[in-house]
This record gives structure tokens, sequence and C-alpha cells, in this order.
């Protein structure tokens, strides 16, 4: 009788471990705190992957409507004719995990209510840690955490993400977690508590100093305000015929205030006052420096757009477009890899036509949709999230990062599932989950070889200590890192110039920075070619004033440079 009721105790158990592995699934690419090798990013990104085949391991999928994966197929084809395929590769790839995600939100979709509280809790548990990492970094007191999250100067507050707009991003979402959350529970204690970590939520939006999260802040009030007045004057879900308890419109609409209140305070409570310390109201203020805007940012990228607006200028080749190109105004300072607005930098890396094929497709899903419309709860927090995201993708480029990608792709498939005909079998889940695994598996691998050449010789694992460039050679998804590595790291020489010419001139499309555009013109040089170092001279020193001028003073005493 015993050993019967432990079983019973066992299998009751088994469905709420299983749901809090998978809340933690949804966690845990948002804390990740490796961050090691030549590109900050990858390690997350191959961490979300792994998550995401969890997500498809331990639990229902389903497949989205046709329209999703004709909408996915499409940007992932268009994308994969324009670049090498050093670059598009890992963009298709990235395209396969949303709709893998998809597929997860699909399921979710399906199973309704109780399964959809995953994403929910998952954002919301990410958002709270990194909300107190957040302020624990904002005051200087994250050293003790180290390497489990990092220490920024003073005033920084960005969690895991290492940067405060995508903290901030993942701030708004956990809030529309929490505010579905306050409305689907009737217990007071639940609803404190959520109230409570609202409020923490508000604190740490407010000490990101994100100006994308203060937008997204007042979208989520405004919206949430506006639905609460609405079941107050009688409006009932749909599927759940409950009248729905979101916290009263005033009580909403009060959140903003507070915010400003907090924004003002945070400062001043860091070593007796505000320290240097940059507040959100000055950032509002004095917005960000002349040659860092985003009009100039945005407007160089219209000019770039305009000289090759039919096919673009090739998947990853916006920081080469950038840089080759001379401007009539005002230049960004910075490497422009990215154009801080997902349409705009559809266009200019493959052109009008096709960005106007991809945004377009998903302007007319959502507008088909109508969710000016909806009623049912679950789907207005995915709408939510989804709107974040996007509010975001038209400041910077979130979906650039795994977390994102997965929250989108879930999102993707819970708003737009297919009919039940359509749902996929366990066998094709557990196939997807496995194929991603083995890409994770050899990225990751691949990722620790390329990385062995940007360590010290002492840190290096001992089979790489020695001829490490000849044995980082022949990787494909960092074919980029491992060249950047061989030309920066080899002497230009008569006897080497053509073969380090013909790398710079490829390492130059990945990172057209000072380091690389030396060796090229150093090479041309060598080779005879005066016409292209004078040439990559003057772009240099139009591009980067300052490292052009350091140039050629150090390169005064050698000789004159082109």
């Amino acid at each position: 009788m015993t050993s019967r009721a432990a079983s019973a105790e066992a299998a009751a158990l088994s469905p709420k471990a299983v749901g809090a592995v998978r809340v933690g699934l949804v966690a845990f690419p948002f804390l990740c705190p490796l961050a090691a090798g030549p590109s900050a990013n990858v390690w997350q990104l191959l961490v979300s992957w792994a998550c995401l085949a969890g997500l498809l391991l331990t639990g229902p999928t389903g497949s989205p409507a046709l329209g999703v994966w004709g909408w996915l197929g499409v940007g992932g084809f268009l994308v994969a004719l324009s670049g090498a395929l050093s670059a598009w590769g890992p963009a298709c790839l990235a395209i396969a995990g949303i709709a893998a995600a998809a597929s997860v939100g699909s399921g979710l979709a399906r199973d309704g209510q109780a399964a959809s509280s995953l994403l929910a809790k998952g954002v919301l548990v990410a958002g709270l840690v990194s909300a107190a990492l957040g302020l624990l970094q904002y005051y200087g007191l994250a050293e003790w955490l180290v390497p489990w999250t990092t220490s920024p100067a003073l005033g920084q507050a960005y969690g895991n993400l290492r940067q405060r707009n995508q903290f901030a991003t993942l701030i708004s979402m956990a809030w529309i977690a929490a505010l579905w959350l306050y409305a689907m529970r009737s217990s007071t204690r639940t609803r404190r508590g959520l109230m409570a970590a609202a409020l923490l939520l508000l604190i740490a939006a407010a000490a990101s100093t994100s100006r994308t999260g203060l937008l997204q802040l007042l979208a989520i009030v405004g919206v949430a305000s506006f639905i609460a007045r609405r079941e107050r004057r009688g409006w009932r879900a749909e599927k759940t015929g409950a009248r729905l308890r979101l916290p009263s419109p005033l009580l909403l609409l009060a959140t903003i205030p507070l915010y400003f209140t907090i924004a003002w305070a945070l400062p001043q409570l860091v070593g007796g006052g505000s320290g240097g310390v940059e507040s959100m109201l000055q950032r509002l203020h004095t917005g960000a420096p002349d040659d860092h805007s985003r009009l100039i940012l945005w407007h160089n990228v219209l000019t770039l757009i305009a000289e090759r607006p039919w096919t673009g200028w090739g998947w990853g080749e916006l920081s080469f477009a950038h840089y080759s190109t001379r401007y009539d105004g005002a230049r960004f300072v910075e490497i422009l890899d990215n154009a801080h607005n997902l349409p705009l930098h559809l266009a200019v890396e493959l052109g009008i036509p096709a960005a106007v094929l991809i945004c377009g497709g998903f302007l007319w899903m959502v507008l088909a949709a109508r969710p000016w419309r909806e009623r049912d709860p679950t789907r207005l927090m995915a709408w939510g999230m989804l709107g974040a995201i996007v509010l975001h993708s038209l400041l910077e480029y979130p979906l650039w990062y795994g977390p994102f990608q997965l929250v989108f792709g879930v999102c993707l498939g819970m708003l737009w599932p297919a009919r039940r005909g359509l749902a996929i079998r366990p066998a094709f889940s557990f196939i997807a989950a496995g194929v991603l695994l083995l890409i994770v598996g050899c990225a990751s691998w691949d990722y620790v070889r390329v990385s062995q050449i940007y360590l010290p010789r002492d840190e290096r694992l001992p089979a790489y200590e020695e001829d490490t460039l000849a044995k980082v050679r022949g990787t494909w998804l960092f074919a980029r890192q491992a060249e950047f590595a061989e030309l920066t790291l080899t002497t230009v020489t008569p006897a080497n110039a053509a073969a380090m010419h013909a790398l710079a001139q490829r390492v130059i499309h990945f990172s057209p920075e000072p380091r690389v555009i030396v060796k090229l013109i150093e090479s041309a040089e060598l080779l005879g070619f005066e016409d292209e170092a004078r040439a990559q001279a003057e772009r240099f020193r139009d591009a980067f004033p300052s490292d052009f001028a350091r140039w050629m003073r150090e390169d005064a005493g050698e000789g004159t440079a082109p």
C-alpha cells in the first residue's frame, strides 16, 4: 500500500517537475553567463538552441500555420540568395530555430492556458533574476557574483544580456507576463506577490536608462489600462467565460509617474549622490552624442540603400558598405554592422523588394489576425511579447540574439497555430531536437577551437598551445573569426604579401576596422598596387580619422604613407 501511494505521488509530482524544467528552459537563455571567444553572443545563441531542443523533447508540440512556414521559408531563401555561405549560413540556422520554437508555441496554444503559462513563468523568472542582477550591477555590488554575471561600471544595469536595451525588453516582457498571471490568478496572496514583482521590474526598467524600454512601458501601460477599463465595463474572456481582473486603470497609469520618480531617485543613492551616474532623465534630455545619433545612422543607411536599391549590398555586408562609402553629410562614427531598424537592415543588405516581401508578409499576417479585436487573455500576452520585440527591432536588433529568437518563435506559434490536422507527431519533434543538439554540439566544439587563438598561450587547451593558427583553419561556421585572427596576428612581408592581400580583401568585408585596413594597405603597397593603397588610405581617413592620424604618425619614421 505504501509503495502504491509513493508511486502515485511520484506520478503526480512528475508533471510539476517537468513543468519546472520547461520554465527553466525558457528562462536560462536570458540568464546564461557565458560570453567567451571572439563573438560575445555565440554561446548565448547555442545555449538558446540547446534549451529549445529541451522544450521539443519535454512537452507538446504542434505545427504553426502554413503562412508562418511560408513566411520563414521565404525569408531564409532571400537571405541565402545574398552573400557568402559563411554569412548567410548562421542566419538561416537561426531562422530554422525560430521555426522550431514556433512548433513549441503551437503546442502550447493547442494545450490551452495551463501549458501557455510556461511562457509567462519562464519570462517572469528570467526578468526577476535579471532585475536583481541589474540592480546589484547598478550599485557596484555584483563583483562577488563574477563569473556568473559581470560587474560593469557604476550606474550600468543589464543583467547577463550585456546590453541595456535588451535588458529593458526582457523587463518589459516580464511585466506583460506578470500582468497575465495577475489576471489569471484569484489568490490575494499570489496577486500581492505579483505586484511586488512588478515593482521590482519597474525599478530595474528605470535603472536600465533605456529609452526603448520607456517606449515599451508606455505602450504596455496604455494597452493594459484600456483592457482593464473595458473589462470593468462588462467584457468577459471569450474562451474562459471568466471576468479578467487586471489592476484598475488608475493604478496602472500611476506606474508612469512612479517610474520617473524612481528614475530620479536611483542615481541619488549611488555614493550619496549622482556621482556622475547618468540618469534616465538626463538621457531623455541630452539624447545620444551627435556622431552616435540614430538619425545620422539611418541617414547613412538610406544613402546606401539608394546606391543599390534592388539587390542590396549582400547579407552581412553593411559594415563594408558603410566603410567604403563617402557621404555628403555627417557620418556615423562606429563600425556599422546593423541598421538598428529591421526593415532598413533588410533593405540595405537584401534590397528593397526583398525587404517589402518579408516585412509586408509579416504585416499581412498581423492585420489578418486583427489583434485589436483579440479577447483571449493568453493570445493577448503573446501579442504583447511579440510587440515588445518588434518595437525593439525598429530601434536595434534583438532578433540577432538567441533568447529573443526563442520567444519570438514561441509567440508566432501561439498566435498562428495550424489546424489540429496539421499537428506535428512526437517522432518529428524528437528528430528536430536531435538535429538541434547535434548542431549545438558541433558548433560548440568548433567555436572552442577557434577561440583558442584569441586566448593567451598559457590559457589555451594543451593541444592548441603550439601552431594554433594552423589547427583552427578549416572551420565553416566561424571561418570569418579564424581569418580575422590570422590576418591581425601575421606580419605583412614581401614573401606573404599576395596571400595577405587576398586574406585582407576577405576580412575587410567581415570587420573593416583599422587593423584590417592597415594590413590591406601594406600588402597592396608591397605588391605595387599604388592606386588601391591610395584609395584605401582615403577611405581609412574618412571612416576613422583619429586612427588614421595615429597611423600616419607611427608610419612617419618608416616612410610616407600613401
